[in-house]
């Protein structure tokens, strides 16, 4: 029961990890500079600031069920 409810949180999370990975608008813009994303929202760097945010917390969140499958499981 616990290590299918760990299962789904992991691969949850590591889906919402590569979507916040390829939101980032780096160099070549990524897939965040499609539609004029950035033209939207007035401070650009808010919102890469909160997308750091939640790319850490997912990370933080995928690594933390992987060390557990792995010592647990």
């Amino acid at each position: 029961m616990i290590k299918n409810i760990l299962l789904s949180i992991e691969f949850i999370s590591a889906v919402l990890l590569i979507i916040a990975v390829l939101l980032h608008s780096a160099k070549g813009e990524g897939l965040g500079g499609i539609g004029g994303q950035a033209r939207i929202f007035n401070s650009q760097k808010g919102l890469e600031s909160g997308l750091d945010k939640i790319t850490y917390a997912l990370a933080f969140i995928f690594l933390l069920t992987a060390g557990i499958f792995g010592v647990f499981f």
